[in-house]
């Protein structure tokens, strides 16, 4: 059952709109089948390649600084050598549309490369085949596409992701108009129960000292109304802190500004449920999450950061992920990493930090009340 599970959930992982354009692939295929010659098997073997390349491109995010090179080269070869424009366009949207994510000049080098094997390829066919570019025969009109592929995902990523980080942005803005209603509800209970709160208090203190006509029987019942008094007053003022508390919201809308200011895009996993947590539990957080993102803007030298928020039945869990250069974790006359430490064990918590080539991650825990 636990590996029928693993197996469903694996599943959901998978980027199925990233294969949807292998259902082109079949085409190509077919100008090999059936296998007649050595010139056949190895274009055969290839597409073989192609496909293990695409397929890592796709699953392994971290192995994409060799993959993607990769399934260019072997793309590439198709239209120099195979009289093939189709396979290149491949790469031509799938690569694009994943730097869409990236600094510019990590597309501007995959673009260049990818138009030195395209032209490259069309000027092997035109001196091989001086007819094959005529208007009569449409194959010019054939190059439009892989000509303007790159340029159509790379642009089409781009809006798709300002799309989504405003979408983002106005759910955040909306939770925090919800906050700030919170907030003057907290206000209004201040300014009411609180004052009529500490009347009460002070008017038992005033009738404790007045009444001595049966202290045996009213001031035991005075003493009560006291008590009990500053207990609502004291938890009138919990409620108003809890409510004052900075949630992970507002972090995230100030933190991500912050990181796109400084060409890091930022990608989350969970927020909407995290936004329900207990205030106690996003104050905490929020707090640490402030000094990680500030870290990776300062010291991470990261293109992009992806923030997962995971809940079960005994945890509440954040894993940051950046892809900056990692490395050492300590620096001289540095405090945060052991503050973060500090905030979250003070909670019963654990702070986790991993470190290497691929970048830095974090995880952050706190239990669940039991």
């Amino acid at each position: 059952m636990a590996l029928l599970t693993h197996y469903k959930n694996k599943l959901k992982t998978i980027e199925w709109t990233s294969y949807v354009w292998l259902a082109y692939l079949p085409y190509t295929i077919a100008i090999y089948i059936p296998a007649k010659s050595w010139h056949d098997w190895f274009w055969l073997m290839m597409i073989a390649g192609f496909l293990v390349l695409y397929i890592l491109v796709v699953e392994k995010p971290h192995w994409r600084a060799v993959t993607m090179p990769a399934e260019l080269v072997v793309t590439g070869l198709f239209a120099v050598f195979a009289a093939n424009n189709f396979m290149i366009i491949f790469p031509g949207w799938q690569v694009s549309f994943l730097l869409g994510r990236r600094p510019k000049r990590e597309f501007y080098g995959f673009a260049a490369g990818y138009y030195v094997f395209l032209i490259a390829g069309c000027i092997r066919d035109y001196l091989q085949y001086p007819g094959a570019f005529g208007w009569h025969n449409g194959d010019v009109m054939g190059l439009v596409f892989p000509f303007t592929s790159p340029l159509l995902a790379y642009a089409f990523s781009r809006s798709v992701e300002r799309q989504r980080q405003l979408n983002q942005t106005n759910r955040r803005l909306k939770t925090i108009v919800e906050r700030n209603e919170r907030e003057r509800i907290a206000r209004d209970l201040h300014d009411t129960l609180g004052q009529s709160f500490s009347m009460i208090t002070l008017k038992a203190e005033l009738a404790k000292k007045l009444l001595v006509k049966a202290p045996e029987k009213v001031a035991p019942e005075l003493d009560e109304i006291e008590q009990t008094s500053r207990q609502n007053l004291q938890l009138v003022r919990e409620i108003v802190n809890n409510l004052h508390e900075q949630s992970l919201t507002e972090v995230l809308l100030a933190q991500t500004h912050n990181l796109a200011a400084a060409g890091v895009w930022t990608t989350t996993a969970g927020e909407t449920q995290a936004t329900k947590w207990p205030t106690t539990v996003q104050s905490c957080f929020a707090a640490v999450l402030v000094e990680a993102m500030t870290n990776v803007m300062r010291h991470a030298h990261a293109h992009e950061v992806r923030i997962d928020f995971v809940e079960t039945a005994k945890i509440y869990q954040i894993k940051l992920q950046d892809d900056g250069k990692g490395g050492t974790l300590i620096r001289q006359g540095a405090n945060g990493i052991a503050g973060m430490r500090t905030r979250l064990q003070a909670k019963q918590g654990t702070f986790a930090i991993t470190s290497s080539r691929r970048g830095t991650q974090l995880i952050l825990t706190l239990p669940k009340e039991q």
